[in-house]
């Protein structure tokens, strides 16, 4: 089944022009970018890790408020 679909993909892929073919190209990069992505989740253990690390840093005081923020990406 595999060579049918590489055999079609092949047949259609060769009648497009140039601006098509860049097209198709940056699709199937994107859904490959996507399967490496989804392949790079962390464990809930590891969330629940870095959840904690943030709360303990809020509650030390260690956080900027909505304001700040929006002033500092405003200098950006």
């Amino acid at each position: 089944m595999a060579k049918v679909l590489d055999k079609e993909l092949y047949d259609y892929f060769t009648q497009l022009n140039d601006a098509e073919k860049k097209s198709l190209l940056k699709m199937l990069k994107t859904f490959l970018q996507r399967r490496t992505e989804s392949a790079n989740h962390i464990s809930i253990e590891q969330y629940n890790k870095e959840i904690d690390e943030a709360l303990t840093e809020a509650a030390a005081g260690n956080y900027i408020t909505q304001e700040e923020m929006e002033k500092q990406a405003a200098r950006w």
